[in-house]
């Protein structure tokens, strides 16, 4: 299989996409990809985000209804670009465009994140957004793994089986509402107006549970401070990690954390070792194994 998400056809895609728009593609920065390749162009104030997965592509029509939704209802978050039918399709690949939103800080507060979650799960669930499946990409990611070991394969697919019967048995607390569904400080823009989510990828409506897991995991997996997530669960007003379910959710959260780069795993050989270290975690159920972000 050849390498589908190189910088070089990444940033013909960047190029079309900006033909097609009647905007300037020249000296955009690459701001990140592992999910999706974002660039933010220097001649518009404009963003645009080209999806990481062939597999995951639907997920970019999700996202523009959620932009929608959170719009309508006046919660900050970042804005679709006016005048634009979205999502977009240039030539395989799946891309959305974004208003950029002018960065006064560059890292948001946990209680920021935990203000901006208690208003999106107060709104009544949005009819056309999906239900909660969280392990539904790891397996849309395993079947579109640009390489990846059959033994590892069948691990990973044995291992959703067995946290999803897991899933099945919990009782949650906390009403279902709008699910973020990856909620942590990095997806929100601190602006000139204030905080602003975003990254809408993996919502949902479900339990709101869910938007309290990553940063929970992130201080057991990344050894992050445990004030984060201590700040975060004061602020929301509920302690996930408390509650008896988090055992669960902590096993579907670390699947999805090893597996997001599996689309990408060839294109950019920078993510190998730290998913090797990842797998291998979970095969031998080292549960206090520290974890570094995929950069």
């Amino acid at each position: 299989m050849d390498r589908r998400y190189t910088r070089q056809r990444l940033d013909e895609v960047l190029r079309r996409t900006c033909v097609r728009l009647g905007m300037d593609h020249r000296d955009a920065t690459l701001l990140r990809f592992t999910n999706n390749a974002v660039y933010s162009l220097a001649r518009e104030p404009v963003v645009v985000r080209i999806v990481g997965s062939r597999a995951l592509g639907h997920r970019a029509g999700k996202v523009v209804q959620v932009a929608r939704y959170l719009a309508e209802h006046g919660v900050p978050a970042v804005r679709l670009f006016d005048g634009v039918p979205q999502p977009l399709v240039v030539d395989e690949y799946v891309v959305t465009v974004w208003h950029r939103v002018h960065v006064v800080r560059r890292t948001a507060t946990s209680a920021e994140l935990a203000r901006l979650l208690r208003l999106v799960h107060s709104l009544p669930p949005p009819g056309d957004v999906p239900a909660w499946a969280p392990l539904s990409d790891v397996r849309a990611r395993v079947a579109d793994a640009e390489e990846l070991a059959a033994d590892d394969r069948r691990f990973l697919l044995q291992r959703c089986a067995e946290v999803e019967e897991r899933l099945r048995e919990l009782e949650f607390v906390l009403p279902p509402s709008l699910v973020h569904g990856d909620a942590h400080p990095g997806n929100v823009i601190v602006g000139e107006d204030g905080p602003v989510l975003c990254d809408f990828d993996s919502s949902c409506v479900g339990p709101p549970e869910w938007d309290l897991i990553p940063l929970a995991v992130g201080r057991t997996r990344f050894r992050d401070p445990p004030g984060l997530y201590g700040e975060l669960a004061r602020h929301y007003g509920f302690d996930v990690t408390e509650w008896d379910g988090f055992a669960v959710l902590r096993a579907a959260r670390e699947l999805k954390l090893t597996t997001s780069v599996l689309p990408i795993a060839r294109s950019q050989p920078v993510v190998r070792r730290e998913l090797a270290r990842r797998l291998g975690d979970l095969r031998e159920g080292r549960t206090a194994g520290r974890w570094f972000r995929y950069r």
